[in-house]
């Protein structure tokens, strides 16, 4: 036995404990896949039953709200406009 013999063992031996390994990490790798591609369906699921859930908020309370206050606003705006010409001036001639 030389050299040569003992070099091509080793070769033998790291090929099939890289192939053993390549094989160990593939499996891993899918396994994690499988588990996390249905943790990610189930928070799409989530995300989706929010996204409804505030469209509904905005369409039923938000847009309302923003249209009273604007309302009100421009009721405020016209009261005081209106008030402004009732209003006594300061200064001027008289003092």
């Amino acid at each position: 036995m030389d050299i040569g013999w003992f070099r091509d063992l080793i070769i033998c031996i790291s090929g099939v404990v890289v192939t053993g390994v390549v094989i160990f990490v593939g499996v891993i790798s899918y396994s994690f896949y499988h588990r996390t591609r249905a943790v990610l369906d189930s928070i799409e699921a989530t995300s989706r039953t929010a996204q409804g859930i505030l469209a509904a908020v905005r369409d039923e309370v938000v847009i309302p709200v923003t249209q009273l206050a604007a309302f009100v606003q421009g009721i405020r705006q016209g009261v005081d406009a209106i008030s402004g010409f009732f209003r006594k001036q300061k200064g001027g001639r008289d003092g």
